[in-house]
């Protein structure tokens, strides 16, 4: 008489219930399939974190950045710095939020954005960004960021990382194992180079771009994002390789920035005919 197999009861983690579990399964699957919707720039994206939900965090992280640091108390700065938003504001297709913009009183070159529409720039970008049409090629990239829904994408595919690892616990022969976690950290590891960072990588080149053709729109002449770029490198020094960083290298958002600048140039002079021609004291 032959022994009959062992066969090993299903696992499941303690405490995690089922719809999760299925959650957890059908996200990485989602993130390989075709997306569901397409950037402004025409890329397939999979966005699939309620809009209103995003909204509500972009809130939240915004005041809780109010709260927390100091805003710059020159009125010059700030009132340049609205009018170049206002400009661009007012530019966008299709208006989809109530825009706010904050200038925060913090020397270091950067600026921000989050959904709702909520822009942060740092006082010291103002060292980078020296002429109003370079300003509006900072506050353009991050209204790209916006428009293209990148924050969304971007969690999307945190999440679906997150359901990758909790399928790997669950299936797993032996939890805590030496094996266990070296797949755990490999796919961890995998995820961030493989997915996370190179997504990223795109969503800067998609934001300089749609901010390129914004601040055209809007009447600033779109070879400043060139300019800035220049400045951006001459102030950092050099930059990281492009492979492991979540920035294009500058030279390579330079390339970028120029191979569709004839087209944005027209767009600029069709504007300027138009009226739009902002101008904003320096601060």
């Amino acid at each position: 008489m032959q022994p009959q197999p062992q066969c090993r009861p299903r696992r499941r983690i303690p405490g995690i219930p089922l719809p999760t579990i299925l959650l957890a399964a059908a996200l990485p699957t989602a993130m390989l399939s075709t997306g569901c919707d397409e950037s402004p720039t025409g890329r397939k994206q999979v966005t699939l974190v309620p809009a209103a939900r995003m909204t509500a965090l972009g809130q939240q992280s915004f005041e809780a950045l109010l709260r927390t640091h100091r805003l710059a108390d020159d009125p010059r700065l700030r009132a340049c710095v609205g009018c170049v938003a206002q400009a661009l504001v007012d530019a966008v297709p299709e208006p989809q939020a109530v825009w706010s913009i904050a200038v925060f009183d913090d020397p270091t070159p950067n600026a921000f954005a989050l959904p709702g529409g909520k822009i942060g720039v740092h006082r010291g970008m103002l060292q980078v960004a020296r002429t109003q049409d370079q300003l509006a090629a900072v506050i353009g990239h991050e209204i790209g960021h916006l428009l293209a829904s990148h924050s969304n994408e971007r969690l999307t595919q945190e999440l679906a990382v997150q359901g990758g690892l909790l399928l790997v616990d669950l299936f797993a022969e032996e939890p805590g194992s030496f094996e266990h976690e070296a797949l755990r950290k490999a796919l961890g590891i995998g995820a961030e180079y493989g997915l996370l960072l190179p997504y990223s990588r795109t969503h800067e080149r998609e934001a300089d771009v749609i901010g390129r053709d914004l601040m055209a729109a809007a009447g600033f002449d779109p070879r400043a994002s060139i300019e800035l770029w220049r400045n951006m490198a001459a102030t950092g020094g050099g930059a990281p390789l492009a492979f492991l960083s979540t920035h294009p290298s500058h030279d390579t958002r330079m390339e970028r920035l120029g191979e569709g600048m004839g087209q944005a140039l027209a767009r600029y002079r069709q504007a300027r005919a138009a009226g739009r021609a902002p101008e904003c004291s320096p601060p």
